[in-house]
């Protein structure tokens, strides 16, 4: 089942050519990084629309703090596998999950060591890779506010290299066409904005022995916000609780890039998983903002008003209980807020 895997950002020599939207029917397996926030919903909502088959789409949803007895809860709202879950039951869509075994947790943690495992799920069971191989390192920081993945670790360690390894560790990608599919929107960031609709994705072989041929698709880059929640209402999908209590952004619960506001909120939300990370700031002597602390950012802010106790009381369980499709449909509080995210 596994194969041998390729370094972090390999990518392959691709010809210089400029295509907006592939030809979706080409493909044998359509997979999309499912978050479950607004624009990777937008993004899988866009494929059924276009008419690829749902028997093609796989969701797959990276689990920043680990999963079962590898999970260490402290960045993700604890309600967001669940509602994945529950979101991709609904659209008679597979899930599987990937996960750095420890967490963005451990990782953080690493002190003169070699990264840990990474853990796939696949048809066939579930599989590792990685963790013996390398260069010892300690980091003892958070990832820091940058565009740059070498500095903001957390989404190449945590997302991109478990999507990678979960590619090139399955024999039924070979010979085979793969597109990959994710959520980034031009409007999101001036970086993200020089991003390419249509690309080789990083483990593209198809001219390698595995003649495993990838592309990379981002199908609502040029979508402004409104058309992703339009997308969303013309669905019925019930929004993520992160929006409905304010988050304009689905990121981590305790995302770096969070604003003040937010981390206000975190703390009014869950004061203990505040007081963690603001602890390792002390302990660590390094802050996520760099010039502020967690606790001196929260001083001088207020959180959301929209903290309901019932929507807290959703986002806060793990388990997703209310419905996927809903006849009333509403905007969340959080549309067309605060972002907060990747520059």
């Amino acid at each position: 089942m596994l194969n041998n895997q390729i370094a972090l950002f390999d990518v392959t020599d691709f010809e210089d050519e400029v295509i907006e939207k592939p030809d979706l029917d080409s493909y044998d397996y359509v997979i999309v990084a499912m978050s479950g926030g607004k624009d990777s919903l937008a993004a899988v909502l866009d494929l059924i629309e276009a008419g690829v088959p749902r028997s093609k789409i796989e969701m797959w949803h990276h689990s920043v703090d680990g999963r079962g007895d590898d999970a260490n809860p402290l960045f993700d709202w604890p309600v967001t596998e669940s509602y994945c879950e529950k979101l991709a039951e609904a659209l008679g869509i597979p899930i599987y999950f990937s996960w750095k075994q420890g967490g963005l947790e451990g990782e953080m943690l690493r002190e003169d060591a070699y990264t840990r495992p990474t853990s796939f799920e696949t048809p066939d069971g579930t599989f590792q890779s990685g963790g013996d191989s390398g260069k010892k390192a300690t980091r003892r920081k958070f990832p820091q506010l940058a565009a740059s993945l070498s500095t903001r670790w957390c989404s190449a360690y945590l997302k991109v290299d478990p999507a990678s390894k979960a590619i090139t560790g399955q024999t039924r990608f070979a010979h085979k066409r793969t597109l990959f599919v994710t959520g980034e929107r031009a409007e999101e960031s001036s970086a993200r904005s020089k991003y390419k609709t249509f690309e080789p994705h990083r483990t593209d072989r198809r001219h390698g022995r595995s003649k495993r041929h990838v592309d990379h698709y981002r199908p609502v880059h040029s979508w402004e916000e409104q058309q992703v929640w339009d997308i969303i209402e013309r669905h019925r999908i019930n929004p993520h609780p992160a929006y409905k209590l304010g988050w304009g952004r689905l990121s981590c619960m305790t995302c770096i890039f969070g604003s003040a506001s937010q981390w206000a909120s975190v703390k009014a939300i869950d004061p203990d998983r505040f007081e963690r990370i603001a602890s390792y700031e002390d302990e660590f002597g390094v802050t996520i903002h760099r010039t502020q602390s967690v606790r001196e950012r929260v001083a001088s802010a207020q959180p959301y008003d929209t903290l309901d106790p019932e929507l807290v009381k959703v986002a806060m369980s793990t388990e997703y209980k209310e419905p996927i499709f809903v006849d009333d449909w509403k905007l969340p509080a959080g549309a067309f807020g605060e972002s907060s995210g990747p520059t």
